[in-house]
This record gives C-alpha cells, sequence and structure tokens, in this order.
C-alpha cells in the first residue's frame, strides 16, 4: 500500500497520425482500424486526417465505402515520378504543427509509403522539420518509393 503522499502514475497514450491509403479517406482508414481488437485500440490516441487532394479517378473502394476520396500524391504507371509530393509533404506538416505533437505515424497503402519515408526525410532535414522527431511507426501494406532509374529513393 502506497503512502498519502503516492500519485497515481499517468500513463500516456502514444498519439498517432494516420495515413489513408489512395483514393479513400480518413473516415474509411477509422472504420478499418476500429475493427482492430478494443484492447489494442484502447491504448492507442489516432488521430485521422483526409489527404490534400480530391481523387484524381476512380476509387477501388467505390461501392463498398462512401466518397468523397482523396490522395495524398499522384505518380506516373511506372511509380518513378510524383507530382504534388512537396505540397503534401507541407501540408502533413502544418497539421502537425497544429493538432500536435505526435509520437508516431499510421500509414496504410499510399499513406503506408508517406509514414515509411517521412522519418527519413525528417532525418535528412527535408521534411518535418518544425514538429518533434517520429518515434513509432504503423506501417499497412506499404510500398517503395523508385526513382527514374529504378532505384529505391528511400
Amino acid at each position: 500500500m502506497g503512502s498519502e503522499g503516492d500519485e497515481k502514475r499517468i500513463i500516456k497514450k502514444p498519439r498517432f497520425l494516420c495515413l489513408h491509403g489512395f483514393r479513400t479517406s480518413a473516415e474509411i482508414l477509422k472504420k478499418q482500424v476500429n475493427k482492430w481488437p478494443q484492447s489494442v485500440i484502447e491504448k492507442l490516441d489516432l488521430v485521422f486526417l483526409d489527404a490534400p487532394f480530391p481523387c484524381q479517378g476512380k476509387s477501388d473502394v467505390e461501392g463498398i465505402f462512401d466518397p468523397p476520396y482523396y490522395e495524398w500524391f499522384q505518380f506516373n504507371k511506372e511509380f518513378t515520378e510524383y507530382t504534388n509530393f512537396d505540397e503534401c509533404l507541407q501540408y502533413i506538416e502544418n497539421y502537425m504543427i497544429k493538432h500536435g505533437p505526435f509520437d508516431g505515424l499510421l500509414g496504410f497503402s499510399q499513406g503506408a509509403i508517406l509514414s515509411t519515408a517521412l522519418p527519413n526525410l525528417q532525418e535528412k532535414g527535408v521534411a518535418l522539420t518544425k514538429v518533434p522527431k517520429v518515434k513509432f511507426l504503423m506501417i499497412i501494406g506499404g510500398a517503395k518509393f523508385r526513382s527514374p532509374s529504378g532505384r529505391q529513393i528511400f
């Protein structure tokens, strides 16, 4: 038994910024993650963010999940050229500044690609320079960025 002076130990839940997949949304990722065991979800503080760009084509989840759908960035067929990538990085950093701090990133599909790249870009001083370092990652269904030569970028 503790004495009167003992204080209860407060454990802070790790806070994750959750980045959804290509041509989906924060709401869709939230529905998917909420299927996880409650014992996992209750240990995390999850914040879901919609990507900055409206979907520029047909979403693979049409008919399964309701719109609207969003994209983090666009890419060519070979995944070697990217459009709106810098704007996407700035959008995420601005959100983290306004709504943070965040301990980690959770990413699904295109959001997983970003979540994997961001700590490396942060370490190089290219992205997320105005927010605390990303400490944790949860990656679901990711891939790698490639350069025009086919080499892995990160």
